[in-house]
């Protein structure tokens, strides 16, 4: 399959290989798409770095804080010296204080919420700002948001608000970038047992619920996962633009 043969794409938040975007970046390769890889922090730079070799290409791996606007430029700046353009861009990050996914939503503190809106939701508005320029040729930019973002999910707290302000922002980018044939959307995963969703309190508890209330009666795989991200990333949807796609067996229909 070469649904995205010639397309040049930029993934940020693989953190090891049973996350989603390593899944997704997989299937991008696989379908042809030549990939550029960032990695936030020293501890991860080896695991990342291992993970894009095996795809035998020889990607750049970049480091990234996307806190920090002078480290998106220098990302961007790389690509466009490589590559002269981009087309796909994949935002698969996340992250809260450890103590603001326990106890009561009630108990967030002002920090804990700047911290996890900063880098779970602004961060795709300051990358897609980066990333439009490359965009000459139109392309898809690809977030990864939950039901909590929804629904209240319980021990996810300030990550759930902080995943509906990914999702809103997903629509406002979407209306923004429309007019230059730049798609924006968001996949919204069943759970996965990654690392970050192990820090989850009753995440084993949620993988059983699914499987016995979801309409398929199990949960979605990291196979899954990425070729509906392949699909998004294609021009199979490109007039899919501003959604929210569900892959989780169905659990989202379900009232009860």
């Amino acid at each position: 399959m070469s649904h995205l043969a010639g397309k040049t794409g930029l993934v940020f938040g693989v953190a090891n290989r049973r996350s989603i975007a390593w899944a997704i970046a997989q299937a991008w390769a696989a379908a042809g798409a030549s990939l550029v890889f960032t990695y936030q922090g020293e501890r991860v730079k080896a695991s990342v770095a291992e993970l894009a070799a095996s795809l035998g290409s020889d990607p750049e791996v970049l480091p990234c804080d996307v806190t920090r606007d002078e480290e998106i430029a220098a990302v961007f700046s790389a690509v466009a010296q490589r590559h002269g353009r981009l087309h796909l861009m994949l935002h698969s990050i996340a992250f809260a204080p450890r103590e603001a996914l326990e106890g009561e939503f009630l108990n967030t503190t002002r920090e804990a919420f700047r911290i996890a809106h900063d880098i779970s939701a602004y961060s795709l508005v300051a990358l897609a700002r980066a990333a439009a320029p490359l965009m000459t040729e139109g392309g898809s930019i690809l977030g990864l948001s939950y039901y909590g973002a929804e629904k209240v999910v319980p021990h996810y707290n300030v990550m759930g608000v902080a995943k509906a302000s990914l999702e809103a922002c997903t629509r406002y980018l979407a209306y923004d970038l429309g007019p230059r044939r730049i798609r924006v959307n968001c996949l919204s995963a069943g759970p996965v047992n990654t690392l970050a969703a192990r820090g989850i309190a009753g995440f084993t508890d949620m993988l059983r619920q699914y499987e016995a209330k979801s309409p398929l009666r199990r949960n979605v795989t990291l196979d899954e996962l990425g070729a509906t991200g392949t699909f998004l990333a294609s021009d199979g949807a490109a007039a899919i633009t501003g959604q929210v796609i569900y892959v989780d067996c169905g659990y989202q229909i379900m009232g009860m």
